[in-house]
């Protein structure tokens, strides 16, 4: 019996896999399985690298139905997704998305019919690559732009004060150990890690924030 499979991936804590399928429904999918990655980049990791993608490989069978919201959720460059989706369309698997409703089937005999469906897969690859480069370079920019105004690129908020910033580097220097610091000044270990590793990086992170 076929099934209808939606494939997510989000990278971040701002994206949502339930919004993903409430897309897919909302464009008349009745999805089967939810399969999806989480906290994963899809610019740099293929899908057949991803935990939960090496299982679709496995899970898909002929006749089935694979949903994606889009095609970039399937490999993290051009050729990553124009290979993933003739993969799936030699085991007879169906690709369709949600965005635009496109539908890719492996099933297609007519020569022409063929090149209009390669020629599509190849643009709308390219357009998904194009989009992920362009998105990295405007982070890349943002981060630039923030870095050249200190005070506007803090970095992550110190966990301590100026006086339990002292009283860590004084305990360091006498020899105490990171759990007994982390301990007596309400801190982890790694806050106490990061600070003795470089002290002036810490100090310099709390005058930012001052």
């Amino acid at each position: 019996m076929s099934q209808t499979i939606l494939y997510a991936r989000v990278s971040t804590a701002d994206q949502n896999i339930d919004h993903q399928k409430t897309q897919a429904e909302a464009a008349g999918f009745v999805i089967d399985a939810v399969i999806a990655d989480h906290g994963v980049s899809g610019v740099s990791t293929k899908l057949a690298d991803r935990p939960e993608g090496k299982r679709l490989f496995d899970k898909l069978r002929r006749g089935d139905v694979l949903v994606v919201r889009w095609v970039d959720r399937l490999g993290r460059d051009y050729q990553d997704v124009t290979d993933t989706i003739r993969a799936f369309m030699r085991q007879g698997v169906v690709v369709r998305t949600v965005i635009n409703g496109m539908t890719f089937d492996g099933a297609t005999t007519d020569p022409m019919q063929e090149a209009v469906r390669d020629a599509l897969i190849a643009f709308m690859a390219a357009t998904a690559q194009a989009q992920a480069e362009a998105t990295k370079e405007a982070q890349k920019a943002g981060i630039a732009a923030a870095k050249s105004n200190p005070r506007k690129y803090l970095g992550r908020k110190p966990s301590y004060d100026e006086v339990t910033l002292d009283a860590v580097v004084r305990m360091l220097s006498s020899g105490k150990g990171t759990s007994e610091i982390a301990r007596e000044n309400g801190m982890t270990r790694q806050a106490v890690l990061r600070i003795k590793a470089n002290p002036a990086a810490a100090q310099e992170a709390l005058e930012r924030w001052s």
